[in-house]
């Protein structure tokens, strides 16, 4: 069993930045594929960023590709979704997630969850 605990959202203005931190428990998650996803109100919960067990392979969804970073420290079992250039867009609760296969470049089928951490961008 894997724990997933995200911290790091919060309120901030359009334009500026946030970075979640996932922290892992329970056992090593290094061989794991890990991924954000976020949650828009009424919504279903939508794929963000995934990273592969060494940091080799990134993968993004379009909407925030070149300005969300996802990395990941397995020596420390944390997992990290740095956030620049922020819009109301991207209000969401989001998650981090260990777990489950590439479907393409889409993380599909984690078999762990975070609780979730509230961003709130104002615009």
């Amino acid at each position: 069993q894997v724990q997933l605990v995200e911290s790091g959202g919060g309120l901030v203005q359009a334009g500026g930045s946030l970075k979640l931190s996932c922290a892992g428990s329970g056992r090593s998650f290094s061989g794991y594929l890990l991924g954000w996803f976020r949650q828009f109100p009424g919504k279903e919960r939508e794929f963000v960023a995934a990273i592969s067990g060494g940091s080799t392979r990134l993968y993004y969804t379009d909407s925030v590709k070149g300005r969300f970073t996802i990395s990941r420290d397995n020596a420390k079992n944390m997992v990290y979704l740095q956030m620049n250039s922020l819009n109301p867009e991207d209000t969401a609760v989001y998650f981090c997630a260990a777990g489950g296969y590439l479907s393409g470049s889409t993380l599909k089928d984690c078999n762990y969850w975070g609780q979730g951490t509230q961003v709130t961008v104002s615009s």
